[in-house]
């Protein structure tokens, strides 16, 4: 039986070929096409006559698709980096590898809103003893923007319990001044957990973006603080016991 498995990006992320296509669309009078997502398919040739078996391996098999940043050989030298104690960042989709990935405890669910949301947040640093808030004050404030569909973080009780006792919760969603409120948690996240670290606090996830925070420009450059840390970080000594050569060979040129 020949099954027809099609690939298309999340609603959530921004889809460059299907906004072309849309505007040539409007160009040419279509004004009714209020959106455009490009896709791929493949086929499958499966060893069954059995619908309800062959759509039960085609569905199988698309979520290993849907995970493939997880099971990519890369992954495996991403663990062993991060086992020897490099340093580690994931944000937005990088985050949610590393939960997938199991290098971070949690899981992402859809927004508390069931939308896709682009806007400016705050974010309070909760911990400074990490390569990506080295350079940063404990309960700084910073403006930086999120872009997701998929940014509510979930953990069972006792896992958010260890976090919080292990001081593994490095961002946190909060009003401008700092304080936790229900209105300031954008996508619902437990605990209003913005970004997360392991507990050997080398590995580092957040959801919002400052690397698009980088310049006033962009509206906010609080961003900065986040990479200024992890170049002081290298520069210290911190990295200089670890078995990391291209770490070494990169202070030391």
């Amino acid at each position: 039986m020949r099954a027809r498995v099609f690939v298309t990006l999340k609603p959530s992320v921004f889809d460059p070929q299907g906004k072309t296509i849309a505007d040539a669309l409007h160009s040419l009078g279509y004004s009714g096409v209020e959106d455009v997502r490009q896709g791929k398919y493949f086929e499958l040739d499966l060893a069954t006559t059995e619908a309800a078996q062959a759509q039960a391996l085609a569905a199988e098999v698309a979520d290993k698709l849907l995970a493939m940043a997880r099971f990519s050989p890369i992954m495996k030298e991403i663990r062993a980096f991060a086992a020897r104690g490099g340093p580690v960042l994931g944000i937005c989709n990088g985050f949610q590898v590393l939960l997938e990935a199991g290098l971070l405890p949690g899981a992402m669910l859809r927004n508390r809103s069931l939308k896709f949301q682009c806007e400016f947040v705050h974010l309070r640093i909760e911990q400074t003893d990490t390569p990506f808030t080295c350079a940063a004050r404990k309960r700084q404030v910073l403006k930086v923007p999120i872009a997701h569909g998929e940014g509510n973080y979930f953990a069972a009780p006792d896992v958010v319990a260890d976090l919080e006792a292990n001081r593994q919760v490095i961002f946190r969603y909060t009003t401008a001044d700092g304080r936790i409120s229900p209105d300031a948690n954008p996508n619902g996240s437990v605990a209003a957990i913005a970004g997360l670290c392991n507990q050997a606090r080398n590995v580092v996830g957040l959801m919002p973006h400052p690397e698009r925070a980088c310049e006033p420009i962009l509206g906010s450059a609080d961003g900065r603080v986040v990479f200024e840390s992890v170049m002081e970080w290298v520069r210290s000594a911190a990295w200089r016991t670890l078995p990391l050569p291209a770490l070494q060979a990169a202070r030391t040129a």
